[in-house]
């Protein structure tokens, strides 16, 4: 009888074994399926179980590794376990970097979409009695997030079965073995970093990377101050390992940088555990260049034309077209002249090509010195951006018949214009692609990113078909005489059409002193305008020389024009550009329902933002919309009062605000009219006009 007993207790622990991990149910909390799952039917005495929290999360929606990145956070785990049994840490899978947010407010997140599983490790006390069942609990608090971030919980439990061995679960043993078995772990590498001007260069050396992929390599740091996450990260090879170039984040510049990095290196489909200590690179850990496209992505004849067709669409983006209204009234200059149409057409060709094929060197050769550039780099320095403004400004002057110079309409300076213009038409392809190269056309961003991890023949050869593609509409309009005889004899409307012409280039002009506010400041834009204004006075007394009969008043007033040109450009091309303030100080009170209540008696209207630190749309709106200059104007000027409801911690009133107002998460911003009434919600996505604009009429209801 004893032994019949023993027999059925063992087969019905047999049974519990292959059933009891299964018999787990899932939690909806509301964007995730949420599960406790193990790797095992039942397991052992003494014995390491592996459990993992599942996560099944909606389209659309992410949560956070355990370094959020620059905003957000990791899913936190509250294990409730039987006496002697202990769980360790979650063990990560490799995260996916996120951006969030539109230019130039982004900010970059580690996150996890789709389904993710994070195992744990749970030991089994050897004095575990066999056939008996464990009650496993753990509370998980997630952050998941969208548009909105939304904290949801879920209480998830487990009944393990204990028996003599262990036994695999058949629905979740591969899954948890291949999470463990992709997971970062350490592999023997060698690395170190150092800080070298605005980069600090991390290099790794070891077996695992010689001869990797290493296209797509990323550094995921433990840590979240120590790297600005939103800057890409260049990497170059080496024959032992890589050297990537990170941004520094704020532990390197508050005087005292760390003493060590630690984080992932992740590259196409493995990820390793990297701990890197101050010093010089260890050998083998550059000189290569960039990673080469690996076999079966996009090849050369496709980038080609994916260059082509780019440049051609080039022609349509804003930053190109005031150019080319100046080789449109040149060419209606040459409208019954096809042979000098034709010229015009080879020499802008010869211009665009020859300027493309030498910033694509200057950018190789950059990239290839380790330096942090990209496509349109010219115009991430002020000085050029300033002294681009200047040129056109006096190209649209001339278009204007303020000065002339030579024969050509388009020209600038005597050396620029020859009797036909060929000169002229050369350097306006130049210009075109200078300020042409920071519009990336659709098609243009693949090719030049293929085209930087090719060779330097094969890259300058795409960069080639980009300006073919650029110059081909011109060109093909110069050898279209039936299109030029449609056109009237020569006559005063061309002097019309030329001055028509200079508005899109005052437009270009306005456009480039708009980039160089965002570059310089304040300090930097009154350069520009003031030297601006030296050159239109050097304009128009050259203007005036050009039309005086007497030599030497001729030759006095060029003289002043020459030198207030050559002044106005030293002022705009001597450092330093200070960098501009991208935020300004918006004081505010924290939140309170009874603080809004003795605001609203007063009669001052309130804006209440709704917000978290882990929150990206707020981090966003904050930085684009409420830390500006004009909120801040708006509220002084309305009187409005601003509170700010912090959700990073877990508040119920303002849970209870939030679901008063029909929301689950943050962001949400509130205004309240000065003369009571329901307040007015604003969109989740803020510009600083929207604010200002709410304000204005909450102080006036």
């Amino acid at each position: 009888m004893h032994s019949f007993l023993r027999n059925l207790a063992a087969a019905l622990a047999g049974v519990l074994a292959l059933t009891g991990a299964a018999r787990a149910q899932a939690v909806d909390t509301g964007h995730i399926q949420a599960e406790l799952v193990s790797q095992e039917a039942a397991v052992a005495p003494g014995a390491v179980a592996w459990l993992a929290v599942r996560q099944k999360i909606d389209k659309g929606w992410h949560t956070y590794w355990r370094n959020a990145g620059d905003a957000g956070e990791g899913t936190k785990l509250a294990w409730t376990l039987p006496p002697g049994w202990k769980a360790g840490d979650i063990v990560w899978p490799a995260p996916k970097r996120l951006l969030e947010g539109k230019p130039p407010v982004q900010l970059a997140v580690y996150a996890y979409e789709g389904e993710v599983l994070l195992p744990v490790p749970v030991e089994v006390p050897a004095d575990a009695r066999p056939g008996a069942t464990a009650q496993i609990k753990v509370a998980a608090a997630f952050l998941v997030c969208a548009d909105i971030c939304v904290p949801e919980d879920a209480v998830l439990t487990l009944a393990l079965p204990v028996a003599a061995e262990p036994k695999p679960n058949p629905r979740w043993n591969e899954a948890i073995a291949a999470t463990l078995a992709a997971a970062p772990k350490p592999a023997g590498l060698t690395a170190t970093f150092r800080q070298e001007g605005d980069k600090v260069r991390l290099a790794i050396t070891g077996a695992p990377l010689k001869g990797a992929d290493m296209a797509g390599a990323y550094f995921f740091p433990f840590s979240g101050k120590v790297i600005s996450h939103r800057d890409p990260q260049l990497v170059e090879r080496g024959p032992e390992g890589l050297t990537l170039a990170l941004t520094p984040g704020y532990d390197f510049e508050q005087g005292t940088p760390p003493a060590e990095l630690s984080g992932v290196l992740a590259l196409e489909g493995r990820a390793y555990e990297v701990t890197a200590t101050p010093g010089p690179p260890p050998p083998g850990a550059s000189g290569l260049g960039p990673p080469t496209a690996p076999a079966g992505r996009q090849g050369l004849p496709l980038t080609l034309l994916f260059a082509f067709v780019g440049g051609l669409i080039l022609n349509l983006m804003p930053c190109v077209f005031p150019i080319l209204s100046m080789k449109a009234a040149a060419l209606a200059g040459h409208a019954h002249e096809a042979r000098g149409a034709r010229m015009q057409g080879m020499a802008f060709l010869t211009g665009v090509l020859v300027t493309f094929v030498a910033l694509a060197g200057a950018l190789i050769a950059a990239k290839a010195a380790g330096a942090a550039v990209g496509w349109g780099f010219q115009l991430q320095s002020p000085a050029v951006v300033a002294a681009l403004a200047l040129i056109m400004l006096l190209v649209a002057l001339n278009l204007s018949g303020v000065f002339e110079v030579g024969t050509s309409i388009q020209g600038f300076g005597g050396g620029l214009a020859s009797r036909q213009g060929l000169a002229g038409a050369f350097f306006t392809g130049a210009l075109t692609v200078v300020v042409a190269a920071p519009c990336t056309a659709p098609f243009m961003a693949s090719a030049i990113g293929v085209a930087l991890t090719r060779s330097a023949p094969e890259a300058l050869l795409v960069f080639a078909f980009l300006g073919l593609g650029l110059a081909l509409p011109f060109v093909a309009l110069s050898f279209a005489p039936s299109l030029f005889r449609k056109l009237p004899p020569p006559g005063p409307w061309m002097a019309t059409l030329r001055r028509a012409l200079a508005f899109p280039m005052y437009a270009a002009v306005a456009w480039l002193v708009w980039v160089l506010s965002r570059q310089g400041g304040d300090t930097g834009l009154a350069r520009l305008l003031a030297a601006g204004l030296a050159v239109a006075i050097a304009a128009w007394l050259f203007g005036l020389g050009q039309r005086r009969s007497d030599s030497r008043a001729r030759f006095t007033l060029m003289s002043l024009a020459a030198l207030g040109v050559v002044a106005a450009f030293v002022v705009v091309t001597v450092p330093p550009y200070a960098r501009p303030a991208e935020t300004a100080e918006l004081a505010g009170e924290a939140w309170s329902p009874e603080r809004v209540a003795r605001l609203r008696a007063e009669g001052r209207p309130v804006l209440v933002n709704f917000t978290a630190a882990w929150c990206i749309t707020c981090q966003v709106n904050e930085r684009a919309a409420l830390a500006t200059k004009e909120a801040a104007d708006a509220f002084a000027a309305t009187g409005a009062v601003y509170l700010t409801a912090d959700w990073t911690n877990r508040d119920a009133a303002i849970a209870q605000a939030l679901a008063e107002h029909g929301r689950a998460g943050v962001p949400l911003y509130l205004v309240y009219p000065a003369g009571g009434g329901e307040p007015k919600s604003l969109p989740q996505l803020l510009t600083s006009g929207m604010v200002a604009q709410a304000l204005r009429e909450a102080a006036n209801g």
